[in-house]
């Protein structure tokens, strides 16, 4: 997400880091080019001149022209002001209310095709499964055909219950069946998924007047696609007209690379940006942090992020499992394909590479490349494609063996040399790792700057990622090479 914005500013940035000092000059044409980078990432114009005009303000200041690093005191000035832009004036307001008198009804609207009802079931399933409170789920959408039938079974994936499903009931009679229903059944979050509708469609919005004075919602969420662009902050206006929102979902941020959606919405609407949707999976919803967003739009990464991504899906078990092996010198082929399939769980190489500092350029230059994530899954049927014995030891493998393992894997013999080789360089690492310290003197050497081109991992790395701060930190490079003749 952000790819568009983040490569634009990414280049202005690097000519005002490139200059020993800064002029008032200088910081008006660099401001210039980021109100057109806003601009064209479909930022409401408003909110780009108010942005624009904060930040030249302060950027034009004696401090910042006399700084040692003029071009990082800009750069820290736009974070500064991205953050107070994404956030409003409460910081803390992006958060889901769980705590008033259960159960508390979560009421989900938005126009038809944004994404409520699968948006729905990923809150549900964040509900139980983060907050640990007990959700029901209910449909009011008797509009469109087999809509309550797909929540029951998004229900059933996510293992949170639905309300039954009552032939010819009304909304609004739905909506006070659920209510009572939930406090039968001591259920502390309710979520009324509501009907799809449209601008103009004045009997819905009616509707769905009426079933919010029947459930009289803690929270109303607003389901936006991101993919809309400025028109998306022309729907949440309208739906704040009829109903009192309380935050914005914004769905398949994942897709959406200018992300002027997102950076619109709590500028103009006052409502924050609650959750973000980034991926069609039901786990793919998280949290939206104005701080973390602003530092992966302008290239700083996401380290909290990627940590909280990696406890989710590493087992402390295993990751401390592997570490000791590493340390030990044991590092095999089956704990290289552990390390890979851990990678595609968090999202793949090029999620990675967003979210961590100094890495915007690597991830360019794996798309120019080719490089995809199809790459983990060449390297995990290329091992798949091993006797158990060879996985164990890689040195088995002489000619005759690698023509099998290619023929098995729907490689070529050169596809395997590269894993292979990838191995041996990260054993090679693991060595000089052992020299230095263990992962103690790796974490050292990166909180000081030392790696990763901004050194932003505070104390190393994460403990739960032997792959990524320990041999993974040349990972990338490696994988960029892997499939080079493609």
């Amino acid at each position: 997400m952000f790819d568009t914005l983040s490569d634009r500013l990414g280049s202005v940035f690097d000519r005002l880091r490139g200059r020993g000092a800064l002029n008032e000059t200088d910081v008006r044409e660099a401001m210039r080019e980021v109100r057109i980078a806003l601009l064209e990432a479909d930022v409401a114009l408003p909110v780009a001149r108010r942005f624009i005009d904060a930040v030249t303000e302060k950027a034009v200041g004696q401090d910042v022209l006399r700084s040692v690093t003029p071009g990082q005191q800009v750069v820290k000035i736009v974070n500064d002001e991205l953050v107070a832009m994404l956030s409003g004036d409460d910081e803390n307001s992006s958060e889901l209310i769980l705590d008033a008198k259960p159960p508390v009804v979560i009421m989900m609207v938005g126009l038809q095709g944004s994404g409520k009802t699968t948006t729905t079931a990923k809150l549900g399933k964040l509900i139980r499964e983060k907050r640990g409170k007990k959700a029901l789920m209910a449909s009011l959408d008797v509009n469109r055909p087999a809509a309550q039938e797909q929540l029951a079974v998004l229900g059933t994936q996510v293992d949170v219950a639905t309300l039954p499903i009552v032939a010819g009931q009304q909304p609004v009679d739905i909506a006070r069946r659920a209510v009572e229903s939930a406090k039968l059944q001591a259920v502390d979050v309710l979520l009324l998924d509501t009907a799809g509708r449209l601008h103009v469609d004045d009997a819905l919005m009616a509707e769905m007047k009426a079933v919010a004075s029947v459930a009289t919602p803690t929270e109303v969420l607003l389901v936006v696609d991101s993919l809309t662009g400025q028109d998306a902050v022309n729907v949440a206006q309208s739906f704040s007209e009829e109903v009192p929102l309380t935050g914005v979902i914004l769905t398949r941020m994942d897709g959406d690379a200018r992300g002027g959606a997102a950076l619109s919405m709590r500028a103009v609407t006052g409502k924050p940006i609650k959750f973000a949707g980034t991926g069609e999976k039901l786990d793919a919803i998280e949290p939206f942090h104005p701080e973390r967003v602003a530092g992966r739009i302008l290239g700083m990464g996401d380290v909290v992020s990627l940590v909280e991504r990696a406890a989710a899906v590493i087992k402390e078990e295993e990751a401390e499992a592997t570490a000791k092996r590493m340390m030990a010198g044991k590092f095999d082929l089956n704990d290289l394909r552990t390390q890979l399939r851990q990678m595609s769980q968090m999202g793949g190489l090029g999620m990675l590479a967003g979210m961590l500092p100094g890495m915007k350029k690597a991830k360019a230059a794996m798309a120019q490349s080719g490089v995809d994530d199809k790459v983990l899954l060449h390297m995990d049927a290329i091992i798949g494609s091993m006797t158990p014995q060879e996985r164990e030891r890689p040195e088995l493998m002489n000619a005759k063996r690698k023509k099998r393992v290619a023929a098995g894997s729907g490689t070529e013999v050169q596809d395997v040399n590269k894993l292979l080789k990838m191995h041996q360089e990260m054993g090679r690492a693991m060595k000089q790792i052992r020299k230095m310290g263990g992962l103690k003197g790796l974490g050292a050497l990166l909180g000081g700057g030392g790696g990763m081109g901004g050194g932003a991992i505070p104390g190393g790395p994460p403990p739960g990622l032997p792959g990524l701060g320990g041999p993974g930190a040349g990972l990338p490079a490696d994988l960029q090479n892997f499939l080079k003749k493609k």
